[in-house]
């Protein structure tokens, strides 16, 4: 039995051996710099970046009028009417919106460019790329709920959640819910346009039954029970909980699971990376 001499590790610049099996893995500078790329690029997408920002609070402003701010929900800890329903549908807008529309328009393109074939044969790999993606819609996300809760305090006195950690968490899994449904968006959608086409539509079904349009008790039974457990409407609910400080729907954890869950496995089975 004989035993070959391990190689030494390539400097800085050296061609790789093709006969180096080794697996390379990208440094953690290669990842700063993969994701203030991606920054960059959402940062020059104009109408990526002000739709999920600037819509929200359009329509935060317009229901704060609309609603009469000083109505105290019963047991709800002293929380108005907005606080307990305004801004739970703005802070789930917020992260729809960068879930189902924006990521996997950027996700198709670079496919579309061949950007993702390319990386392929580079250490470093397309999932870079969709971490990448992920970790700059989050920041995204994060920033639309601070102006969006921000504008609530200063211009309706709005309050925080009666538990913050509680919507803290369920904010996680609508985002990880929004995700799901945007992966699978960018796995059927061949081009750019198509894949804003999809993500729109996706969008406003999930919201048209997801309370986003009026209340879903105005909905048939049969859709306004769908509309609860589909990811729009479950972070909906899931959040008003918190903001009321009443016990989180097991309904509404299931169906963000699920969303989180099954169409990111049927993404992860149709995606292609070219």
């Amino acid at each position: 039995m004989t035993t070959s001499a391990a190689r030494p590790a390539a400097r800085p610049g050296t061609p790789r051996d093709p006969d180096d099996l080794r697996p390379v893995h990208p440094p953690a500078r290669a990842w700063g710099a993969l994701v203030l790329a991606e920054a960059r690029m959402v940062a020059r997408d104009t109408a990526g970046l002000v739709v999920p920002l600037g819509m929200p609070v359009l329509i935060l402003v317009m229901n704060g009028i609309a609603f009469d701010t000083d109505v105290v929900v019963p047991r709800s800890g002293g929380r108005t009417a907005f606080d307990v329903y305004v801004l739970p549908i703005t802070l789930t807008f917020v992260v729809a919106m960068v879930g189902v529309v924006n990521m996997p328009s950027f996700l198709a393109a670079y496919r579309r460019t061949g950007i993702l074939r390319r990386l392929g044969v580079t250490p470093a790999s397309p999932v870079m790329v969709l971490v990448a993606q992920a970790v700059v819609g989050v920041a995204q996300i994060a920033l639309g709920v601070a102006v969006a809760g921000t504008v609530a305090a200063l211009a309706f006195d709005a309050s925080a959640p009666a538990s913050p950690w509680a919507a803290l968490g369920v904010l996680a899994l609508a985002v990880a819910a929004m995700y799901g449904v945007g992966m699978l968006v960018a796995a059927v959608a061949p081009t750019p346009q198509s894949a804003v086409a999809i993500g729109l539509v996706a969008f406003f079904a999930l919201g048209a039954v997801g309370g986003l349009f009026g209340p879903r008790e105005n909905l048939p039974d049969a859709l306004a029970q769908v509309g609860g457990v589909l990811p729009f409407g479950a972070a909906v609910d899931a959040l008003t909980a918190t903001w009321a400080g009443a016990a989180v729907p097991a309904s509404a954890l299931l169906g963000l699971v699920a969303a989180a869950v099954v169409p990111g496995a049927v993404a992860a089975v149709l995606f292609r990376w070219e």
